[in-house]
């Protein structure tokens, strides 16, 4: 079976049986047909010359989130994504961004000042008891909430098939709403002003999702008028954030450039989950992470 593979060291390394390599770079792409690719780094503009392909049958990308891929998808070509390669490493940033709200890090990274009274550094809470709802539980989700146990927090998972019910119940008692959903068209500014009216005043909103699941004008009205407490974002729209972005500079919201997944290993990890998957198609077995379009993930 021959297949596209990322031009990297790790990848060059990697020997499966069944499987003849050919290597692409963001630039150049090799001649001929191949059964699948293995995207990693991949520009759309090479993506569409991949898919355009006669004989393409299936496609690894090694990212979770799966948009830019069904829009280009032709009919009968298989899509395979990579939660695992990042659930450990998103759930750990989530740990570590609701601590550091709590324990008021974010705000106090940015003082050029020593402040201890209460007034001065604001509130300041632990996870005891601290109602955390991740809209989008999955495999992630799962992984986060085996870490909170131990600080006591109470987490309410809401799913695709949750009920409007359920998701306004889960909304009005969050403390903190931490976002791990796919971009679909039906969760695009799905975090929109009437979901962040529904949150209870100085509630924390999480993005590590996409930055498009929540409306930027709803956000920024809902953190200037106080009813949202603060705010940390791994993702925004648009992405990159423009530095002259009313996000910037604000003590109660951290920004960081959509790196939750990232870890200094990745290279390495995503080369070693690709041989996997590429070890199973080649004895003719199904993935166990195969893409179901019609959800979007």
């Amino acid at each position: 079976m021959r297949v596209l593979i990322p031009d990297l060291p790790e990848f060059r390394a990697l020997d499966v049986p069944g499987i003849e390599a050919a290597y692409y770079r963001a630039d150049q792409l090799p001649d001929g047909d191949f059964a699948g690719v293995v995207a990693w780094g991949l520009p759309r503009a090479m993506r569409e010359r991949v898919l355009a392909r006669p004989n393409l049958k299936w496609v690894l990308t090694l990212t979770a989130g799966i948009d830019g891929w069904p829009d280009l998808l032709p009919p009968g070509v298989t899509l395979y994504n990579a939660h695992e390669l990042h659930d450990a490493a998103v759930a750990q940033h989530a740990a570590a961004v609701l601590l550091a709200s709590g324990r008021g890090l974010i705000r106090f990274a940015q003082a050029r000042h020593w402040a201890r009274g209460a007034a001065e550094h604001g509130p300041l809470w632990t996870l005891k008891d601290r109602q955390v709802v991740v809209w989008g539980y999955g495999h992630i989700g799962r992984e986060l909430g085996d870490l909170l146990a131990p600080f006591g927090a109470q987490l309410t998972g809401l799913r695709s098939h949750s009920t409007p019910q359920e998701i306004g119940a889960a909304l009005a008692m969050a403390d903190d709403l931490l976002l791990l959903l796919p971009l679909t068209d039906a969760t695009r500014q799905i975090v929109n002003a009437d979901v962040l009216g529904q949150l209870r005043p100085g509630a924390w909103l999480y993005n590590l999702g996409r930055g498009e699941l929540v409306d930027p004008a709803a956000l920024l009205t809902a953190l200037d008028s106080g009813h949202l407490g603060g705010a940390v974002l791994d993702v925004t729209d648009p992405e990159p954030l423009p530095d002259h972005d009313p996000l910037w500079g604000r003590s109660n919201v951290l920004i960081t450039p959509h790196i939750a997944s990232t870890t200094a290993d990745m290279s390495q990890r995503a080369a070693g989950y690709a041989a996997g998957v590429l070890g199973q198609l080649a004895r003719g077995e199904e993935p166990p992470n195969k893409v179901e379009l019609e959800k979007g993930y």
